[in-house]
């Protein structure tokens, strides 16, 4: 069977999702899938069972698959650090900070990186579908693009293209791509994929039979907008988060500085009928919310000085009601960051936290990265994941102390008892849901709903020919 490619007419056209629902889709038929992202820019990740840093889109599309997750699914992961630098993560370890420059001065070695990587998937799963990234025809980055057209040239795979349209220029987007693609990935492309479409799709119907006759590119299927309220992959998908507000009873202000990462942890809170959740981007009165949650950061210190800087520090010093930080957001409420070697930031430096812990955190190497079961804030078993270099000498995990709180631990708030316990002492009236299910619940829906509209048929037949 051919390995699949999956291309967008631009970014955020919805490959990731498209991409999980095909991987649940096969699974359900009986095929081993791997999902597969040679490189993911994204400061959201996850920690693979043994141990290795991946970006949290593929762990969700390992997930759909019903497949341990793997390092191998996203051999090439870029967090940025401000000023045009990366942290380079390779087969799920930090390799080096770096400037994008020099990142594409090694694009050779990484090229040989990924190759291997795919190949393995392709001798132990039945189908590999791999994510491109952007559109598959930026022409001044050919030669450096890893997710496209390397891997779809390299392995032949057959080739599906997502149009976003949405943003309007649908035909156009289509078009431009179709005629700047390589005449072997235009002769492997087995359709479009119409993505994010709002109200009545009688009205599109005119527009499949240009595409189809005037292009002759085959539409593989219309999908109607439906949001994933899960796993959101970068700050631009932020915007698509629906809250499905019940009786509120507890408002929580999230500040959402510049370095925000693993902004999964919100998607238990945004979820929750009983939450109102608020992003702060800039300075504003914190007194009428009834909790802050600092989340993580990916430049602990640099988003340290946004604070100071939007006048959100003093807020927060002068704030009476409960403070929650994760990660990063747990680092800032200690009494001074200190990052000498500029683990974590483009330069090396020392900030002053919020003190509202008494400690220190010290970045060194390497990274700690860890997944299982931990026993924090008084509870048996919190599922969780921890990827810091910050370290706390005296509360390495957690700390609980009068209305401040925080921990190191990715994954807490997906834990039902731990919300359960934590926002019941905010709110007597609190009595929380099963979010597992939920997550579940959500991946089932919007896979039912792509299978419902897409010619799943043809793509299997492509794949087999």
């Amino acid at each position: 069977m051919h390995p699949l490619t999956v291309f967008g007419t631009g970014s955020d056209a919805g490959k990731t999702t498209l991409v999980m629902a095909l991987c649940r889709i096969f699974s359900r038929q009986g095929l081993r899938v791997a999902p597969f992202k040679a490189q993911n820019v994204s400061n959201n990740s996850a920690v693979t069972r043994d141990g290795l840093e991946i970006a949290r889109a593929q762990y969700l599309q390992a997930q759909a698959a019903g497949v341990e997750a793997s390092h191998l699914f996203n051999p090439v992961l870029l967090k940025s650090q401000g000023s045009s630098s990366v942290q380079v993560i390779v087969n799920g370890q930090v390799y080096r900070n770096q400037s994008v420059a020099g990142y594409y001065a090694d694009i050779d070695d990484l090229k040989h990186q990924v190759a291997q990587s795919f190949q393995t998937l392709l001798a132990q799963y039945d189908l590999v579908i791999a994510e491109g990234a952007g559109s598959p025809v930026e022409l001044n980055l050919l030669e450096q693009d890893l997710s496209n057209t390397f891997i779809a040239t390299t392995f032949e795979s057959k080739n599906i293209l997502v149009a976003d349209i949405e943003r309007g220029g649908v035909f156009a987007a289509i078009y431009g791509t179709l005629a700047l693609l390589s005449p072997a990935l235009r002769a492997n492309l087995i359709g479009v994929v119409i993505n994010k479409f709002r109200g009545d799709r009688k009205f599109f119907a005119d527009g499949r039979t240009i595409i189809e006759q005037r292009f002759g590119l085959p539409v593989l299927g219309v999908l109607p907008f439906q949001p994933l309220n899960i796993d959101m992959e970068d700050s631009q998908s932020l915007l698509n988060y629906q809250q499905r507000f019940g009786a509120i009873k507890i408002r929580i202000a999230v500040i959402a500085y510049p370095g925000l990462s693993n902004f999964n942890d919100l998607d238990p809170l945004m979820a929750d009928p009983e939450l109102e959740v608020e992003l702060i981007h800039a300075f504003r009165p914190l007194e009428h919310f009834d909790m802050v949650l600092l989340p993580g950061s990916k430049t602990v210190i640099r988003d340290l000085k946004w604070l100071k800087q939007s006048g959100l520090f003093n807020a927060l010093q002068a704030y009476t009601k409960p403070l929650f930080g994760l990660c990063g957001g747990y680092q800032m409420l200690c009494r001074t960051l200190h990052d000498p070697q500029g683990l974590e930031h483009d330069t090396s430096g020392t900030e002053t936290g919020l003190a509202l812990i008494d400690d220190d955190v010290h970045y060194s190497a390497p990274k700690i990265l860890k997944r299982g079961s931990y026993r924090i804030f008084s509870l048996d078993a919190i599922e969780g994941y921890e990827i810091h270099c910050g370290r706390l000498s005296h509360h390495p995990l957690w700390y609980q102390q009068g209305r401040i709180a925080g921990t190191h631990v990715h994954g807490v708030f997906e834990n039902d008892a731990f919300r359960a316990a934590y926002f019941g002492s905010l709110n007597t009236g609190y009595q929380g849901y099963d979010f597992c299910a939920y997550r579940e619940d959500q991946i089932h829906r919007f896979t039912d709903m792509v299978h419902a509209e897409l010619d799943v048929t043809a793509i299997l037949k492509a794949l087999s020919a």
